[in-house]
């Protein structure tokens, strides 16, 4: 047999192991270094020393455990419960306005940290009682929720496209200011959504109660000023000093995450029962990102050093495609590769499979990076994986998963279309990065 065809032997026992349910990282070493050693001898020993330091090296990845702590530190600190309050006052005489406070809210929250199931989950827990209250629609109140809290999975700071960065060599810094205004697009199209059924239908989503309203003017500044405030200042500490030129990822990983520190402890909201959490689930989480980006650096030199890579490049371009074809069929394998499977994988393992033939077909990489990150957001909203829909249940049990389903399939079909709007009006993705480099 071939290198090339033991190289293609390897990715699918790779995908059988990780559907069958072994640890990712572990397979990916055990599957590089045994087909490796056996194809390429103690070359394959040396790639992983090589991979494995490369990594360690990386100072964009350092911003990974920074803005992680960023989060969770924000799902403990309660300011995420006070924006939501804030926008729901606002809003409170408007039709679904309690959809609109959730979307708006987990825009926000989404530009400050980039942890979906936190978001899902405290979204959930802060509007799904003020929805039963008022009579909202459970299916069109789910979608809601598990969509505006997948956001932080696209807009910036998001972490996968800290990790997408270096996997497919474009600055970090490119990525977060392609993927602003197609997260912006991607929230503004479940707001409309959302209000356009709740005109058509009110009792979809009535305008709130008067006992659930303000009772002054004043309040809903003072709420606005101390909901909203913190946030600003968080997102304009890391987003806004990253796209500004200011500081790299890292910096600004670690001044948001003081940042953040300094405002917990303002509000009073910190005890060192919940710093230890954060820590703790920080440490955890970055870990395991960090060891699947090495392991995949790994496996992905051991395969590209036997040709496999090319081999299914050049499979694809003997198809004789148009570019804009050939990516449709690229996006629609991690389109659905994204029902069964999260991101990391497919960030970790497809992308680097797929690159020389996006290379050789001349498409811009940060485009493409951007079409991948709105894809993938997919993944957290289609069954039977799913996660948010099991995040959501878990803080709202008497919500059927059925109905939690059926929900979030309404958005992912907005979700579709604002892929297909970026696919179209590459502009959408390439406009923001063109105009921060002059």
């Amino acid at each position: 047999m071939s290198p090339e065809w033991i190289g293609i032997l390897s990715l699918g026992i790779l995908f059988v192991a990780i559907f069958i349910g072994f640890p990712i990282a572990f397979t990916l070493i055990a599957i590089g270094l045994g087909v490796g050693y056996f194809a390429l001898g103690k070359i394959a020993l040396y790639l992983m020393t090589l991979q494995f330091f490369g990594v360690m090296r990386d100072p964009t990845l350092a911003s990974v455990p920074f803005f992680l702590f960023m989060g969770y530190l924000l799902e403990q600190s309660g300011l995420m419960e006070r924006l939501f309050r804030a926008v729901q006052l606002m809003l409170a005489s408007v039709r679904g306005s309690l959809y609109l406070a959730v979307l708006i809210t987990a825009t926000i929250f989404a530009a400050a940290t980039g942890i979906v199931g936190s978001s899902v989950t405290l979204l959930g827990v802060m509007a799904a009682p003020a929805m039963k209250r008022s009579g909202y629609d459970v299916r069109l109140s789910a979608g809601a929720i598990a969509a505006g809290g997948t956001l932080g999975i696209l807009i910036p700071p998001s972490v996968m496209l800290i990790v997408m960065g270096p996997v497919v060599g474009v600055p970090t810094t490119d990525l977060f200011a392609a993927a602003v205004i197609p997260g912006l697009l991607l929230s503004s199209l479940y707001i409309f959504y959302a209000l356009l059924r709740s005109y058509l239908n009110p009792k979809l989503g009535p305008a709130l109660p008067m006992e659930e309203r303000a009772e002054s003017f004043g309040l809903v500044v003072k709420e606005l000023v101390l909901g909203v405030a913190p946030v600003v200042v968080i997102i304009l500490a890391t987003l806004g000093v990253i796209l500004a030129g200011i500081a790299t990822p890292t910096d600004a990983g670690a001044v948001g995450s003081f940042a953040v520190l300094v405002l917990t402890l303002a509000y009073r909201r910190l005890t060192w029962e919940k710093m230890k959490i954060a820590v703790y689930s920080t440490l955890k989480v970055s870990s395991m990102i960090l060891l699947l980006v090495a392991a995949s650096n790994y496996f992905g030199a051991v395969f590209s050093r036997l040709g496999s890579a090319n081999l299914i490049a050049e499979s694809l371009l003997n198809l004789n495609l148009p570019p804009t074809a050939m990516l449709l069929l690229i996006l629609g394998v991690i389109f659905l590769l994204g029902w069964p499977l999260e991101w990391v994988p497919i960030v970790l393992i497809v992308v680097p499979i797929l690159l020389p033939l996006v290379q050789k077909l001349g498409i811009d990489l940060v485009w493409f990076c951007t079409l991948v990150a709105v894809c993938l957001q997919t993944a957290w909203l289609s069954p039977p994986v799913a996660l948010s829909a099991y995040f959501l249940r878990g803080v709202v049990p008497d919500w059927s998963l059925k109905d939690i389903y059926a929900g979030m399939l309404q958005f992912m079909v907005l979700q579709v279309a604002g892929l297909l709007l970026v696919l179209f009006f590459p502009q959408l993705a390439l406009w923001l990065p063109s105009l921060l480099r002059n």
